[in-house]
């Protein structure tokens, strides 16, 4: 198994940000993204990363912003490092594969999640209060329930180390304007359905996903990654069983371990066993190739 690439070091040029995968440096007027083979659990960066997940994780938003183009316009200039400008050239080698290059934009500072099936945290405050982030659903649902219909639950964004906050769609409005928030939800919503029913047929569930979005020169565009196992929960269709919680394409066995370890998910994080790291990698490369049909990342 290859080296995991934990951090992108490229010394000649300006860094702009590091995110919790990402490193962004400045290339003139556009950004470079880098993503790395990281891995946060709990809001935090482990001390091991996964092989080659930052090069599926770009490999599959790639996939989706050319599928979802004609719904919602992108950042994305270009990923063929033959057209990268010639002061990236001499960093060919780690840019291969898990690099884009983008339009700058001015993010919105909300997460805008959709959510189709009861899971997670959503199913937890359907236990207490008959409801997900307010908006009300029928009695008698079970865990992983497919919901009536998708809805929009918008949240903050949290420094790193924290949890996200669910906010209403009228807060969103008076933090964005309520414009660019019914904006915003309408895209989402629709990107989420055209996702749905894409891996639908390759014997997935798309539960929830979440989005972000940014404003350039030429209007809003989708930004970051996109419908990544990192951002998105997608389950196997054909051993989907409401009532319980259902085999999914995500970080699960990292999770797992954490918990087990008895970790107090308090900084710093601890790293991974080499099982842990294979079986988890090897999650991420299922989802790339259902997703995009592609059998390898080369």
């Amino acid at each position: 198994m290859p080296e995991a690439l934990l951090q992108a070091d490229l010394p000649n040029l300006k860094l702009h940000a590091r995110g919790k995968v990402r490193d962004i440096y400045d290339v003139g007027d556009e950004l470079l993204f880098i993503a790395t083979d990281r891995i946060s659990a709990f809001d935090h960066i482990l001390a091991t990363g996964i092989p080659d997940k930052g090069k599926i994780l770009t490999q599959i938003s790639l996939f989706w912003f050319a599928l979802l183009a004609d719904l919602a316009p992108n950042h994305l200039i270009t990923a063929d490092i033959d057209l990268y400008p010639a002061s990236l050239q001499p960093y060919r080698s780690l840019l291969h594969f898990r690099s884009m290059l983008v339009e700058p934009a001015e993010i919105y500072p909300i997460e805008c999640v959709v959510r189709g099936y009861l899971t997670g945290s959503g199913w937890q405050d359907y236990q207490a209060t008959g409801s997900v982030c307010g908006i009300a659903l029928p009695p008698g649902l079970v865990e992983s329930d497919r919901l009536p219909e998708p809805i929009f639950t918008p949240a903050t964004k949290a420094p790193s180390g924290e949890h996200d906050m669910n906010i209403s769609m009228e807060e969103m409005g008076r933090r964005i304007g309520l414009g660019n928030a019914e904006l915003l939800q309408d895209l989402s919503l629709m990107i989420y359905d055209r996702a749905s029913r894409h891996v639908a047929e390759q014997d997935m569930i798309l539960a929830d996903t979440k989005f972000e979005f940014g404003r350039t020169a030429h209007g809003v565009v989708l930004a970051d990654e996109v419908l990544t196992p990192d951002s998105s929960r997608y389950w196997w269709r054909s051993t989907y069983r409401p009532g319980g919680p259902q085999i999914s394409f995500d970080k699960q066995f990292v999770r797992d371990y954490l918990v087990e370890s008895h970790w107090n998910k308090q900084a710093p994080a601890p790293g991974l066993p080499e099982d842990v790291v294979a079986r988890t990698q090897e999650k991420y490369l299922e989802a790339f190739r259902r997703i995009t049909g592609r059998s390898s990342l080369h």
